[in-house]
């Protein structure tokens, strides 16, 4: 589950008209009370989570967040409760858009540089609810793909353990072969997280260049590489992960079937973990 997934598609009858996403209070009110049967609480905790970072960083610093002030009411009420119920604890000095509006106007956090400080204070506030929750996740994730051989079950790249985690749920449930097509489509959606936590600006853009988009994950995940890896001590680690990075980046040419999806899989999972032991080094 991901954080778009509770925004659903609103279709007029007006063929000239386009497709709108609102908010979908229902499943926000199911996720209220506890009654979703089809997910687990701590799946819907991660993508709620990161809905509500997201939309109140929007407010924070552009003020085009895609929930109204009674919906980000729901949603932050609604996260509460789910992480209640899984006993994570979570008592944000707010309730809503209005009422963080008026606490960081109180806190100071306005006037130069205000973008900043309250981007940095969300981050603060939520960045160890992503942490305890992709701990919980982690744990309760069993599946057959690789695992990692460190003790730590994740990267503590939030938003590509998030990604990871979608990954094994999807390919533990695959039987048909839509369900494998999608599993390659979580894999796509790995490798552009990391491609936005692994590449550097400051670190790995040459003078002159124009840094690649996130989208084009062959070039900065190699420049990641180059950069990070250098030496003739690194010779066949350099060689391993392109050799991984070429294999995950195929995974749409690839009949969807459980082995190959398997394959790809376990690929982006292990360049999920090289990446992040190397930059370690």
């Amino acid at each position: 589950m991901r954080a778009d997934d509770f925004f659903k598609d609103i279709v007029s009858g007006d063929p000239w008209s386009t497709e709108q996403r609102i908010f979908d209070e229902d499943l926000i009110r199911q996720t209220h009370a506890g009654t979703m049967t089809n997910r687990s609480d701590v799946e819907v905790a991660v993508a709620l989570a990161r809905l509500v970072h997201d939309e109140f960083q929007e407010r924070a610093t552009s003020d085009s967040p895609r929930l109204s002030v009674p919906d980000s009411r729901a949603a932050l009420a609604a996260l509460r409760s789910v992480l209640g119920r899984l006993g994570v604890p979570f008592l944000p000095p707010f309730s809503d858009f209005a009422t963080f509006y008026k606490y960081w106007r109180r806190e100071g956090m306005t006037g130069a540089g205000s973008w900043g400080q309250r981007r940095a204070y969300l981050a603060e506030l939520f960045n160890p609810i992503h942490d305890v929750l992709a701990d919980i996740e982690a744990g309760s994730a069993s599946t057959t793909l690789a695992q990692p051989v460190t003790t730590h079950l994740r990267t503590g790249w939030t938003r590509v353990d998030e990604e990871v985690a979608e990954l094994r749920r999807h390919f533990h449930a695959a039987q048909s072969p839509q369900d494998y097509r999608n599993v390659g489509n979580d894999c796509v959606a790995v490798m552009e997280r990391l491609s936005e936590a692994a590449y550097s600006k400051d670190r790995h853009l040459r003078d002159g260049e124009v840094e690649p988009p996130i989208a084009q994950t062959k070039a900065r995940l190699e420049r990641v590489v180059e950069v990070d890896l250098t030496g003739p001590s690194n010779v066949e680690l350099r060689k391993s992960i392109r050799a991984t990075i070429e294999m995950a980046q195929a995974v749409n040419h690839r009949t969807p079937d459980r082995r190959n999806a398997g394959i790809a899989a376990d690929a982006v999972i292990l360049l999920a973990n090289m990446l992040r032991r190397s930059s370690h080094a």
